[in-house]
């Protein structure tokens, strides 16, 4: 059984209330924080903690704090990325919808490392069940001394907001989202100057994800080092998983960084394998945006070594065999499912989010969309599939924020792994719309590369 930091007390009966929360051991990481720590001292535990951006990037989070300008006099800003919006990902709702008290105390220790006194949770406007239960939460933390004024006797202050979003995927990016909380229209800005000199307001400004926030409370209540002795190599910790797609038990895992994907997929203490006792056919293993990979290559590396649930086995092979981390959402697709529909479906989605401020993006992604539109519904030719590949190969790198990339790795990947279907589709117009193309290959032993 597999430790959990997060989601330890999950089914506890009324573990969303803050006194159920506190018999838990909730706020300890407050007490201690700001009883006896400094907020320098918070940001090195988190620094030996080797905790990484859970909301897509990995970047170390404790290195992204200790960039944060400290002018006198000029406020400082944290800001919680409760936006949530990569499809296939849905495991920041469900922290914050069972146990909404772990972001709170995350956020509270989060600030007071940070020099915060003010600091905001940028939620998804859809998600007002969400925004609801975290304005309770809020208030029944307030009403208990934990937050506002003079918190515990520390002589630090901290006020805490909820802030609901437009509904834009750009605003998961963190200018936009910094825009959108300005009152602005979501576009990204343009970097340098970098959030942490230049961000909400023109001051200095953090802007993390909710598990990387939530995973601050156990990394100050263990430590850094205890919390560095989970996972391998620069793995470190537990990570919340969205399973979805044709699994036979989906939903919201956490997991010790390094599980074998193999053992996530298929053992009955996780997904338990493919529904319906079908075969796996492909993954994409962290949320829509990251490169998809056939059967074969989820499982294992072009090496022949068993891949992991890990940031580095995930991305061996670069994208020519391997994928990202990413936000963790983990879509699996069974031997009936068509890769030509579900890439169009993707493009789709960008091509519907884009913000129209770059015009690779702007212009490429309806491209792709048509293009894909035209495969998928029997009206392609074989120059369709060079021309998409040209067309995301000029996005890729091209626009100020990472959404061009997000559109154009999908389909670079698609076409990699999976350009024989494509070209049955194109062959095979009429037969494509009443059957799908089926696993093929995809799921064939390896054959292994060695170095030599």
């Amino acid at each position: 059984m597999g430790r959990k930091l997060l989601l330890t007390h999950i089914d506890v009966p009324g573990i969303q209330s803050y006194s159920v929360y506190k018999a838990q051991g909730g706020y300890r990481s407050v007490d201690k924080a700001l009883k006896s720590m400094s907020p320098d001292d918070v940001v090195e535990e988190v620094k030996k903690s080797g905790l990484r951006g859970r909301g897509g990037a990995g970047f170390p989070t404790g290195m992204k704090w200790s960039f944060l300008a400290k002018p006198e006099g000029v406020p400082r800003y944290l800001v919680c990325n409760a936006d949530e919006s990569e499809p296939g990902t849905f495991k920041d709702r469900y922290l914050m919808t069972h146990i909404p008290h772990a972001l709170i105390e995350g956020m509270i220790v989060s600030s007071y490392a940070l020099g915060a006194h003010t600091s905001f949770i940028y939620v998804r406007g859809e998600m007002m069940p969400q925004i609801r239960i975290l304005e309770k939460a809020i208030a029944e933390a307030k009403a208990a001394g934990y937050l506002g004024k003079n918190i515990l006797g520390s002589g630090y202050d901290l006020e805490l907001y909820v802030q609901p979003g437009g509904g834009a995927y750009i605003c998961g990016e963190e200018t936009a989202l910094l825009e959108s909380l300005e009152g602005k229209r979501g576009n990204p800005r343009i970097k340098p100057p970098f959030p942490a000199i230049a961000g909400l307001y023109g001051c200095p400004t953090v802007v993390n994800n909710v598990e990387s926030i939530a995973a601050t409370v156990p990394i100050i209540n263990d430590g850094g080092e205890e919390y560095a002795k989970i996972g391998i190599e620069r793995s470190t910790g537990t990570k919340l998983i969205s399973a979805g797609g044709n699994l036979a038990k989906p939903g919201v895992y956490e997991i010790e960084l390094g599980l074998p994907v193999e053992e996530f997929i298929y053992s009955d203490e996780y997904c338990g394998g493919i529904a319906n006792g079908k075969k796996l056919k492909a993954v994409v293993a962290g949320g829509s945006s990251v490169p998809i990979l056939p059967a074969n290559l989820i499982t294992k590396t072009i090496k022949g070594d068993p891949r992991l649930m890990t940031y580095e086995s995930l991305a061996d092979g670069g994208f020519q065999s391997g994928t990202m981390m990413g936000s963790g959402g983990f879509i699996a697709f069974d031997e009936d499912q068509c890769i030509v529909r579900n890439t169009w479906n993707f493009t789709r989605f960008y091509r519907h989010e884009s913000c129209g401020q770059c015009s690779p993006c702007r212009e490429g992604t309806g491209w792709m969309e048509k293009v894909l539109y035209n495969i998928e519904h029997g009206r392609g030719t074989m120059n369709d599939i060079d021309l998409l590949w040209d067309i995301q190969r000029k996005i890729e790198g091209n626009t100020i924020c990472p959404l061009g990339d997000a559109a154009a790795w999908p389909v670079a990947a698609a076409i990699r792994h999976f350009r024989d279907e494509f070209e049955w589709h194109i062959n095979h117009g009429q037969e494509a719309q009443s059957r799908n193309y089926g696993l093929a290959h995809y799921a064939d032993p390896l054959e292994v590369v060695t170095e030599s």
